[in-house]
């Protein structure tokens, strides 16, 4: 055994041998092909040579002696990849391959070895070399060219390259997996990244998703209207930070100096609402949003549309033309040419531009009123103009009934009577009655006497009006017209009351939802149709048809609604009929664009809710698929097995109406949203190396995000490796 062991090793030979002395050999244990094409072996060869020589034997003939000819266990791409070279005359065919000549062993056996044996680079290492090419000059497009895989690729290996050392040096331990380190390069500020590392060693929560979440709980995503309202471009020529995600979706990324943002928008704003102010207006208000209802009990003023010049009116009729014409010409086609469709969405929009006419206002009336500045849900700034305070409102002229009664047939005057209506509808004498001193003359009637008599006329005009349904419905109409519409009138003897048009309680994003506004599109285009005087107010509903006034008394009557249930209000008894209005319209809240969200319910309420949920929509098998997920992977996988279901949550159901559709009844859409992961790009990298077995193979490495660290660590990518 001793001799043995200090036997000395002898290696095999090399040695150059013309390309044409060489042939493939069928003892290459690799059969299944993978890694890169030949095609791209063949030019990384021919860009830096051939860096892994061949494994080759030779071949005897039948006497034993050798023939010239050797055979290649190991290395059959780099030799197809050189022969593809010969086809393409970049290449001589006796150009000399540097080669191990094996004499001894079993040719299989060399094939085996030759991949076995291989160790792949950390991909620390591998994410480093890239970084030092680019640190020697190399563009991330030429990095991309050299190793044939895309220039995002490049991007990803360099972000995962510049996370902080201290975080680098962890994950080269196995203290952290790649999936986590991915999460990490969402900032770029290394101390931040550490800040949040050390918050994770304190915690037992440390999913990626969670990363992601401290480092960004600060920024603004891109596509929030305050982003949208100032410009991305703006915001970063002005030295606004962006971070951004390269390894999954992040809409735009976020934007990390909110102080630089809320800056922003705040002088923007301001800049509007002084162009507004210019217009004259007493006050503007300015705010990013205002709560919803909050113009309810202002009076808005009703302004006139400018009406179209001449030139304006050509413009419209012609493009109403071509579209017309277009729409005649295509109505056939099942799709339209790109130009076609282009121009059609040019004219629509220029059209609106046209319909959407300026408002003009009386200069007294801007003088005592004022607008709302704030932006609206695609990012775009909101005027409303034309609202008047309580207090900026005229004062009320008291309505006084004067009287000279003659009671003497000789002409004297013997009474004078002067009253006024109160702001609430009281009548008070502010005048005085000169009693005739003849007691024959007639006096006014005593107030006690009036008031029966009134009473009386009361009576018989509830029930004459309760015997005529249509004018009861045109009494009632308008006297809710002028609580909405014109809020500080006081022309009609019915004591209705909308004590409800708005209503404390406010949703994130309420004002902005599709049911809000189109309720406030609706609201605009009966304030536009009414008179705007309510003296004019009862012949106008009287000259509407039975649908418009049908229409108008819902719209007045729908803002009375209040089915909120509030902490200290609940309402039990209210809330009731507020189910049963609900049924009497089939009001569908799926249909009306709610959906179960990650921010608007499922991370908002607890484990066994959002598995409840879940298993009531899809079944048990889909609960049972996601029960084993933290609580933050669990929200956002069961906002994807929701979505489209049409799943309510109790309080926005509808007694006796479906709530959406069972598992047994649709495909489960829990397999995919469980097994399919967020897309990460990084998996679409190849990273070329050759394999000494099989002649230059390339392996192809590819990140894949999965929950187990065992297998986040198997599925990391091979490295650079010489050929």
């Amino acid at each position: 055994m001793a001799q043995a062991a200090s036997k000395k090793i002898t290696l095999s030979s090399s040695r150059d041998i013309p390309l044409n002395k060489l042939v493939l050999s069928q003892s290459n244990v690799r059969r299944v092909k993978a890694g890169v094409s030949i095609e791209e072996l063949a030019e990384d060869i021919a860009r830096r040579g051939l860096l892994q020589g061949l494994s080759v034997r030779a071949i005897v003939g039948e006497d034993g002696t050798e023939t010239g000819i050797y055979e290649i266990p190991a290395g059959g791409r780099r030799f197809r990849a050189l022969e593809l070279l010969v086809k393409q005359k970049r290449l001589a065919k006796t150009a000399p391959v540097p080669c191990v000549v094996r004499d001894d062993g079993i040719a299989e056996e060399d094939s085996l070895a030759e991949n076995v044996q291989r160790a792949p680079l950390h991909p620390l290492d591998q994410f480093r070399a890239f970084q030092a090419l680019r640190e020697k000059g190399q563009s991330e497009e030429d990095i991309a060219a050299a190793f044939f895989v895309p220039v995002a690729v490049v991007k990803q290996r360099l972000k995962l390259a510049s996370v902080s050392p201290r975080l680098l040096d962890v994950y080269a331990e196995d203290g952290m997996t790649l999936d986590q380190l991915m999460a990490f390069t969402v900032s770029g500020d290394h101390e931040r990244q550490e800040q949040v590392f050390e918050r994770l060693t304190q915690g037992y929560d440390k999913q990626p998703y969670v990363i992601r979440r401290m480092l960004t709980e600060h920024a603004v995503r891109a596509s929030d209207k305050r982003a949208q309202f100032v410009g991305i471009d703006a915001y970063v020529e002005a030295g606004g930070t962006i971070l951004r995600d390269l390894f999954q979706a992040d809409d735009g990324g976020w934007l990390q100096d909110v102080g630089l943002l809320d800056m922003m928008v705040t002088e923007k704003l301001r800049e509007a609402a002084a162009e507004v102010q210019a217009e004259g207006w007493k006050w503007t208000e300015v705010a990013t949003s205002f709560p919803y209802g909050h113009v309810f009990g202002l009076r808005q003023l009703r302004g006139e549309e400018v009406p179209l010049t001449e030139e304006e009116e050509a413009a419209r009729a012609a493009l109403q033309a071509e579209l017309d014409g277009l729409e005649a010409e295509y109505a056939e086609a099942d799709e339209l040419p790109e130009e076609v469709d282009a121009r059609l969405g040019e004219i629509e929009t220029a059209l609106e531009a046209l319909d959407q006419r300026p408002v003009r206002f009386d200069v007294d009336e801007i003088g005592r009123a004022g607008a709302f500045v704030s932006i609206d849900a695609g990012g775009s700034v909101r005027i409303e103009r034309g609202f008047v305070r309580s207090e900026d409102e005229l004062p009320i002229e008291p309505e006084e009934d004067s009287a000279t009664v003659e009671l003497t047939g000789d002409g004297e005057e013997t009474r004078t009577v002067a009253a006024q209506v109160d702001d609430d509808g009281t009548t008070v004498q502010v005048g005085h009655v000169e009693e005739p001193e003849e007691d024959e003359g007639l006096k006014p009637i005593p107030d006690r006497l009036m008031a029966e008599l009134t009473a009386h006329r009361t009576i018989a005009l509830r029930h004459a009006l309760g015997e005529n349904p249509d004018v009861a419905f045109l009494a009632a109409l308008h006297a809710l017209c002028i609580r909405v519409f014109y809020r500080y009138a006081l022309d009609t003897c019915l004591e209705l009351d909308l004590k409800s048009a708005g209503f404390a309680a406010q949703a994130p994003g309420l004002a902005d939802t599709p049911s809000a506004r189109a309720l406030d599109v609706r609201h605009q285009a009966w304030a536009n149709t009414l008179p705007k005087e309510p003296e004019e107010l009862w012949d106008a509903l009287d000259g509407f048809d039975a649908d418009s006034r049908q229409a108008l008394f819902a719209h007045c009557v729908a803002l009375s609604v209040n089915a909120v249930i509030e902490p200290y209000n609940r309402r039990p008894r209210a809330i009731l009929h507020a189910d049963r209005l609900a049924q009497a319209v089939d009001l569908d809240m799926a249909g009306a664009g709610w959906t179960p969200t990650v921010d608007g319910f499922l991370g908002r309420v607890t484990k066994a809710r959002i598995l409840a949920a879940v298993r009531e929509a899809k079944g048990d098998r889909a609960g049972d698929r996601i029960e084993h997920m933290k609580k933050g992977d669990m929200a956002e996988t069961a906002a994807q097995i929701l979505a489209g279901s049409g799943w309510l949550p109790e309080p926005l159901r509808t007694p006796g109406r479906a709530i959406g559709t069972l598992a047994a009844e649709t495909p489960d859409a829990a397999d995919a949203a469980i097994a399919a992961p967020t897309p990460v790009e990084c998996a679409d990298i190849e990273v070329v190396e050759e394999r000494a077995e099989d002649g230059g193979e390339t392996a192809m490495g590819e990140f894949e995000p999965v929950d187990d660290d065992e297998e986040a660590e198997a599925n990391v990518p091979y490295a650079v490796a010489a050929e």
